[in-house]
């Protein structure tokens, strides 16, 4: 398999330019939260942790979209499907959490965000929104159409992405001015999330005939390879079809990558859940902790 797409060449597997563009941003960020941030108003010492989670985004980030699982999504739908449970369910709530509070309010806060990122991340309006536009995607006729058009692929996956750490922030809820959701409500809207992103994963997995024409049909299929391979290095090659390059059935290729998708969303929320759950609790024993002890202060009568 691997020497098989070889023949697309260095910049089509690794994708150089960027690699330099994470690299840039991950040196800005050490940068801005350390020896610079003394140039940004009201910022304050960014943990160690917090590094580590941005750090291990931006390389995550490089690993799905500048690694050959990029190519790969364009060959196999089980390695595209691969790439949208990293994309949209791992990576936005590890940026979240690697992004400092101050920075955060930089953006939230920002004159012309400020509305537009308040109702996008009130709760249902950010649930609804990404399941929305997640399973508008994954239609087969939309999905051909985008996968098919290099502006229509960059400004739907743009919005998605968006849409997902709109998704995530209510439930990572950074910033404490912010009244956030109690435990209870996260919990709900945890299993909400997961009730809603199921269709699009069982519409994969159950179908008994492959849906989309990105992975069978010749000529959609180079329209596709053309968003990520070079026009010069793609004229050049004799390819004989899809088939060359994934050694499973288009069905069963179809099938393995709703499976990913749905392990890859039932580990991560399953992991959030717990999170969420065992901060709560911590709260509320906490709470109770210090209920208990003023109940136990002597008083004094006057």
């Amino acid at each position: 398999m691997y020497s098989n797409i070889e023949i697309f060449g260095f910049r089509a597997l690794w994708s150089p330019f960027f690699f330099l563009s994470i690299l840039i941003i991950t040196a800005l960020y050490i940068y801005f939260t350390g020896k610079g941030r003394h140039k940004i108003k009201d910022s304050e010492p960014v943990s160690t942790k917090q590094k580590t989670f941005f750090i291990v985004t931006m390389v995550l980030l490089y690993l799905v979209k500048g690694s050959p699982l990029d190519l790969l999504g364009h060959l196999m739908l089980s390695a595209h499907m691969t790439q949208m449970a990293f994309l949209y369910l791992v990576i936005p709530p590890l940026l979240i959490l690697g992004m400092p509070n101050w920075m955060i309010r930089k953006v939230v806060y920002a004159r012309f965000l400020k509305g537009i990122i308040g109702f996008l991340t009130k709760p249902l309006i950010a649930l609804i929104t990404f399941n929305a536009l997640f399973s508008l995607y994954h239609i087969p006729v939309v999905f051909d159409i985008i996968k098919q058009d290099m502006m229509m692929h960059s400004i739907f996956t743009t919005i998605l992405f968006l849409a997902s750490m709109m998704m995530w922030f209510p439930l990572i809820d950074p910033l404490p001015e912010q009244k956030g959701m109690s435990g209870i409500k996260k919990l709900g809207y945890i299993m909400a999330d997961g009730v809603l992103l199921t269709p699009a994963c069982a519409l994969i997995i159950f179908a008994e005939t492959p849906l989309y024409t990105t992975y069978s049909d010749m000529t959609a299929w180079l329209n596709a390879l053309a968003l990520c391979v070079p026009a010069g290095t793609l004229a050049g090659l004799d390819l004989g079809g899809p088939e060359m390059f994934n050694m499973m059935p288009l069905l069963e290729d179809q099938q393995l990558g709703g499976i990913i998708m749905k392990i890859i969303q039932e580990v991560m929320y399953g992991s959030i859940l717990a999170f969420v759950f065992f901060k709560w609790a911590r709260r509320e024993r906490e709470k109770d902790e210090v209920d208990i002890n003023d109940l136990m202060q002597p008083r004094v009568v006057k």
